[in-house]
């Protein structure tokens, strides 16, 4: 070897978003003047700069490099011990390489925000809004919840209570509002609350939103309902005082023919001749004509209206699952996405593509389902005032369809999704709308994945692939 290297010191501290530097000392124990060209390579040279990048000597002469390291105060400058290296290629003997190693240590540095979303809920009996939690530092972030508000008058239920979120990524947290007295009759009331996000040796981070509570009746109605139920007093006191006598019309007209209701009295002894005049002889009333039938009584003899044609059933990411489970044994995904304009796709299974790619058609919803992964879960991101947000979580067994998103005119494309499988790993990647595909990433077993676009920059969801 021709080449003599130290690097001054061997291992160097840097904060995030500032830099340090470390001197690469280099000697030509050759016996001809050869020129070194240097190039960081490893986890950090993104970062890293080597000045000047090549290097001229004569035998026998040493020379001296500087390598200056400037990671960027975002999750991507991992904390921690960092092993870099500098190869160094000689001109005149290019297989000759050698490789200079060191040691950069990039110190923890936390940032958290959250988020309310939506910042204002209405309700009667509860409020449910979302709170988005980002973790923007290079170091895992262990938090617990509670909310609070002036007067006591409202309770909490955050699921989960506490969240452990890795760097770069976020999580929300659904909470439900309760009013401790309900409102039966009046208008709505506005109660301010918030909810913290507290860690361990830091200040907490409060969140404020509002509460509007809602009467469970109109004040109008409470006063339609008294006066109705006085008149209903008013009107069974003055029946009760009135009370009109009821005579049978049957009666006055027996009356008015001077009939009386006693029955006929008993037949004279034999010595007796007078005798009671015979009764009149009773009429008979007349017969009533037979009722005729009904035209509606009983079934006629036509046959019934035949039922519509039956629709050929859809095709859907279950069903697709579901078949390509009978052929093939193992974990498999199938999914179809619901391209604005143009409607439900036919679905696709274990990294094929579901969407369209540069045409400018957002994805509005997705249908999944798995086989051999104990079911999957997961929701769907929208953009509401420039901010990401959620849908409600939905979760499917084997063989079940799960949709994320909403087909609805009115809601807004999907900008990102986040999925998990509950026995084992799920991989993603996504296209983004003037981002392209964003790269293939899998979560670790149980664990969750989001994918689509990056929360500040709000950009639709065009295309997916999936693999377990």
């Amino acid at each position: 070897m021709s080449l003599w290297t130290s690097l001054e010191p061997a291992s160097a501290t840097v904060d995030p978003g500032a830099g340090t530097r470390v001197r690469l000392r280099v000697r030509n124990t050759g016996d001809v003047v050869d020129e070194y060209r240097f190039e960081p390579v490893g986890s950090v040279a993104p970062w890293t700069t080597v000045e000047p990048p090549t290097l001229r000597l004569f035998p026998g002469t040493t020379g001296t490099v500087e390598l200056t390291f400037a990671p960027p105060r975002t999750p991507d400058a991992t904390a921690g011990p960092n092993p870099y290296a500098v190869r160094i290629t000689p001109t005149e003997h290019p297989d000759a390489v050698t490789v200079a190693e060191g040691n950069l240590t990039v110190t923890p540095f936390t940032e958290v925000r959250a988020e309310l979303v939506p910042p204002t809920v209405k309700g009667r009996f509860r409020g449910r809004p979302r709170l988005a939690i980002d973790n923007l530092g290079n170091t895992r972030v262990t938090a617990s919840l509670s909310g609070a508000d002036t007067g006591d008058r409202l309770s909490y239920d955050l699921q989960p209570g506490n969240v452990q979120i890795e760097p770069g990524r976020a999580v929300f947290v659904d909470a439900t509002l309760r009013p401790r007295q309900i409102i039966w009759f009046g208008s709505k009331e506005e109660q301010p609350y918030a909810l913290a996000v507290r860690r361990s040796g830091a200040q907490a981070l409060e969140i404020d939103g509002t509460f509007v509570q809602r009467g469970f009746l109109p004040r109008w109605l409470a006063t339609a309902l008294s006066l109705s139920l006085a008149l209903a007093i008013a009107f069974v006191m003055i029946w009760l005082a009135y009370k009109p006598q009821v005579r049978s019309l049957a009666a006055e007209k027996l009356e008015q023919a001077g009939v009386s209701t006693l029955p006929p009295p008993s037949p004279s002894a034999p010595g007796n001749v007078r005798s009671s005049p015979p009764p009149p002889p009773e009429e008979k009333p007349a017969e009533e004509p037979a009722a005729s039938p009904s035209p509606e009584a009983g079934g006629g003899d036509g046959e019934g209206d035949g039922g519509e044609e039956e629709k050929p059933k859809e095709r859907t990411a279950a069903t697709a699952v579901q078949e390509l489970a009978a052929r093939s044994d193992g974990r498999h995904i199938c999914y179809r996405a619901y391209v604005a304009d143009r409607g439900w796709q036919d679905p696709v299974c274990d990294g094929a593509e579901a969407g369209t790619v540069g045409k400018d058609l957002p994805v509005k919803a997705l249908n999944i389902a798995v086989a051999g992964t104990k079911g999957t879960a997961g929701n769907g991101a929208h953009v509401v005032e420039e901010w990401l947000t959620g849908d409600k979580w939905s979760s499917a067994a084997d063989g079940i369809d799960m949709y994320i998103g909403s087909t609805k005119e009115a809601v807004s494309p999907l900008q990102g999704f986040t999925i998990k499988a509950t026995d084992g790993s799920v991989c993603q990647n996504a296209y983004v709308a003037n981002k392209g595909w964003m790269g293939l990433g899998c979560t670790k077993p149980g664990d969750w994945m989001y994918g689509g676009s990056p929360m500040e920059e709000a950009q639709n969801l065009e295309a997916i692939r999936l693999t377990v």
